[in-house]
């Protein structure tokens, strides 16, 4: 199983001309069937996504819209014990809070791989491989 990170979610709603191939890749990406995420990742998109100053910011109704069928895919909660292993790989990869939030929710989940641009693309984090998926010629197998 592969976990979204919020980058993919906000590429495929992208309305700017400059991310037309991120936006592609992101929707090809959602497409599989084999994906998962975290509550964090559906904050993010919807703070980012509906933000007053964003290019092409979308109004509630539609963010909502978009992040419902990604609610029927596997979604991991925020929890103490997520948080404190967050914490952990935080503190262990030297990253922020929020990233080790990513890595915890996808290793909690069972993932092989973290789809995101916001982590070292090829980097594995104790079991949990990030692809980079906008990098020309990266593997996702």
């Amino acid at each position: 199983m592969r976990f979204l990170d919020t980058n993919v979610l906000l590429y495929a709603v992208s309305r700017l001309p400059e991310e037309e191939n991120k936006r592609v890749r992101a929707r090809e990406l959602l497409a599989d069937p084999d994906l998962c995420l975290s509550a964090q990742v559906l904050q993010e998109f919807y703070y980012q996504a509906t933000h007053p100053h964003r290019p092409g910011r979308m109004v509630h109704e539609d963010a909502m819209e978009f992040v419902r069928p990604l609610m029927l895919l596997p979604v991991q909660p925020v929890t103490p014990d997520l948080f404190q292993t967050a914490g952990a790989i935080s503190l262990r990869y030297r990253l922020s809070y929020w990233d080790g939030a990513i890595l915890a929710a996808a290793r909690t989940l069972g993932c092989d791989a973290v789809y995101s641009e916001d982590l070292s693309s090829e980097q594995d984090y104790g079991g949990v491989r990030v692809i980079d998926p906008f990098v020309g010629g990266q593997r996702t197998a």
